[in-house]
């Protein structure tokens, strides 16, 4: 319970050379997330819940273990038990970690289901998963009620803060159940949650992960929020914690360290209302994905309007960049560590300002306890600075089980003892690891081979521009051409000659061959939940949208 895996402080080499993974046989993320801390103090602040107005209210771990008790005895009651599936359908709040900590309790698996998705995404994961029950609440039953078709293994929807259209009420599935339940006796291999990938290129799979993916993240959580925890630490993520970003980086290990974790249910991400927030709560400890950042970044003189308490600020999700990376530095005065992972083997690579890793355009550097590498299609190890794929080497308790029922999927992620990520890097001599950009997104055109992230870069350092993102349409010539898709900053107006003055600026500062030949202006960026861009949807567009200026 609560213990740190880094020691600290110290240099990255001296606390790499003497970490050491503890003992992984028994363990449940209930007990040690939930259960011990209660034991130990249970008036503990577990969660801080903002409300309308910035209002805040205290969510105990002794609160917590008594509600997820009585909700564990009621699904035993009701007939599930180890290995099965309950999904949770759940904005930020205490009914989360509630639903969580009772699947863990029982030994079944949670699904986590994220707010945003729309019905087929929905239906799909629940149905793929075969997920007996869905723990939401009224506005998510609302939703529910016409999808219910589609999910056949669906039994009960169970509705945290009411009846509502066909879900039943908590106190009604919980009345008369006791509170004492006691945890199950798991291993740690034993599997807990199951969260589905972006669905960026194809559908989405289910990556099975164990209780010991807890402690698989906890020295990289560490690592990019500088030697957390620390006295008066305070996290908040505006990702959905669906997402592994938000459940496994941010929320679990927050409980486990007996570290506040702030929960803010807004509909609609507003970077104004972020600052105000992060203030209100004081917040010390933030995981912010880059796409935030950006739109954070048009809030003019925030350190003065708002008085951050900011310790530490880390991003990931997607490449972070050098203006943002600048901009946090320049104007919140705070170095953003940025981290690296999948849903599949999240949280391996970091940098840390306690640490001394911190390479603007670059991730950073392998997280003490993984062997993280950049490799050559025949799984040998890449030289420095030589481009190929990043992959991590198995075993590592922070590696996925395998994909759900997709064997074959499971076993072609792998070559040899190396998972590979699919996303293309490359290692310099001093061990840090950069990043090109997804093998799908890699586009090619007159015999180069473009990596996306370098000009999404460059096009949001023009002063006209937000949000930038870069995919290759095929070309009969050059067998791609480079594609941008822009959103601009308010007050900026679509036309050919701010076209043409955002190619001039890219092939000034990169290459002739890498400027965007065609630019689309766009209103609004696909994103999924995990704010990464989507650019399946965008090749699709170029087919049919006209033709751009």
């Amino acid at each position: 319970m609560g213990d740190s895996l880094l020691s600290g402080p110290g240099d990255y080499d001296r606390v790499r050379a003497r970490f050491r993974w503890p003992a992984l046989d028994r363990l449940n993320m209930a007990r040690v997330c939930c259960d011990a801390w209660a034991e130990r103090d249970p008036g503990r602040a577990a969660i801080i819940e903002v409300g309308p107005e910035f209002t805040l209210s205290t969510f105990t771990y002794g609160e917590m273990r008594q509600q997820a008790g009585r909700l564990a005895a009621s699904f035993a009651r009701a007939g599930l038990g180890p290995g099965d599936r309950i999904a949770i359908f759940l904005p930020q709040g205490r009914f989360v970690p509630i639903a969580h900590m009772a699947i863990y309790k029982l030994g079944a698996i949670a699904v986590p289901l994220a707010v945003l998705f729309g019905p087929e995404a929905i239906t799909y994961r629940a149905a793929d998963a075969g997920a007996r029950l869905i723990v939401t609440d009224r506005a998510g039953a609302a939703r529910l009620a016409a999808l219910r078709s589609a999910m056949p293994s669906v039994e009960t929807i169970l509705s945290m803060d009411g009846e509502a259209d066909g879900a039943v009420a908590l106190a009604r599935f919980t009345e008369g159940a006791p509170e004492g339940f006691p945890t199950r006796d798991t291993r740690a291999d034993d599997p807990a949650l199951m969260i589905y990938t972006s669905g960026t290129t194809g559908h989405p799979k289910g990556a099975l992960h164990a209780h010991r993916v807890l402690v698989g993240h906890l020295p990289g959580v560490e690592m990019h929020h500088d030697f957390l925890p620390q006295p008066g630490d305070r996290l908040w993520t505006p990702g959905d914690w669906a997402w592994a970003g938000g459940s496994l980086n941010v929320l679990l290990p927050g409980l486990y360290f007996g570290v506040p974790v702030v929960a803010w249910a807004f509909q609609k991400f507003d970077p104004e209302a972020a600052f105000a927030m992060l203030n209100v709560a004081g917040v010390r400890n933030a995981f912010i994905p880059p796409t935030g950042l950006r739109m954070m970044r048009s809030v003019e003189n925030p350190m003065e309007r708002f008085g951050l308490a900011l310790r530490t600020l880390a991003s990931g999700g997607e490449s972070l960049g050098t203006p943002t990376f600048d901009w946090g530095r320049e104007v919140l005065k705070l170095p953003i560590n940025e981290f690296y992972g999948q849903t599949e083997c999240n949280l391996v690579l970091s940098a840390s300002r306690a640490m001394g890793v911190m390479r603007p355009g670059m991730i950073g550097k392998p997280v003490p306890g993984h062997v993280v590498a950049v490799i050559r299609e025949d799984g040998s190890m890449c030289d420095p600075e030589e481009p190929g794929q990043v992959a991590i080497r198995r075993p590592d308790p922070v590696m996925f089980l395998g994909y759900w029922n997709k064997p074959e999927a499971t076993q072609e992620k792998f070559i040899g003892d190396w998972m590979t990520t699919g996303d293309r890097g490359f290692r310099d001599a001093e061990g840090y690891i950069g990043f090109f950009g997804r093998d799908d997104d890699v586009i090619t055109s007159a015999g180069y081979r473009i990596g996306p992230v370098e000009i999404e870069d460059c096009l949001i350092k023009h002063p006209a521009v937000a949000l930038a993102a870069v995919v290759g349409k095929p070309d009969p010539l050059r067998t791609e051409i480079v594609t941008a898709f822009l959103v601009l900053r308010p007050g900026q107006q679509p036309s050919p000659a701010l076209a043409d003055d955002i190619r001039a600026h890219v092939r000034k500062r990169l290459s002739a061959h890498e400027y965007p030949r065609e630019i689309h202006f766009i209103d609004e960026m696909p994103l999924t939940t995990t704010g990464k861009v989507i650019r399946r949807i965008l090749r699709d567009r170029l087919a049919s949208e006209p033709r751009p200026t």
